[in-house]
């Protein structure tokens, strides 16, 4: 063998060396980040198995001359929810719980200033007209609670039009 075959050789090796130094961490980084996403989507399955809700009563009332959605849900779930991160939809019109009056109760019936909506604690939302851009309170027919992880209950407002 000459010295220009193995010239050649150590040059061939040299750069198959830097293209495996260059590609491993690519590979590595590539494979830690598919392995994160698989957890996160476990993590989140899992958050949406141990959440449920119940939407115990939607009614009209007429308060003060003035008719007003009364909600009141229960998490019956053992994960606690935020508040601020569930969502209100009223004959499909989103309404923004950060907008309307919202009072999360206990067991025992205490409420609290609080944005947290703990196992068995009931959330009651107070929905008035101008809370709504197109529906009108007394005529809605219809209210869906959804949590921040999709789980979500259903049910007819009494005395809605």
């Amino acid at each position: 063998m000459g010295v220009s075959v193995s010239a050649s050789t150590a040059i061939i090796v040299a750069g198959l060396f830097f293209a495996f130094t260059a590609f491993y961490p690519v590979a590595a980084n590539g494979f830690e980040r598919v392995t994160d996403a698989q957890h996160d989507v476990g993590e989140r399955a899992l958050e949406r198995q141990n959440t449920a809700i119940g939407i115990d009563a939607a009614e009209n009332r007429t308060v003060d001359g003035g008719d007003e959605l009364v909600i009141n849900a229960t998490n019956d779930g053992s994960t606690g929810l935020v508040v601020s991160d569930t969502t209100l939809v009223v004959d499909n019109e989103y309404v923004d719980l950060a907008d309307v009056n919202t009072t999360v109760y206990d067991r025992d019936g205490a409420t609290g200033e609080t944005d947290l909506w703990l196992t068995d604690e009931t959330l009651e939302i107070v929905v008035v007209d101008a809370d709504l851009e197109t529906t009108i309170v007394s005529e809605a027919e219809r209210v869906v609670v959804v949590t921040e992880s999709g789980v979500r209950d259903a049910t007819a407002v009494e005395g809605g039009a």
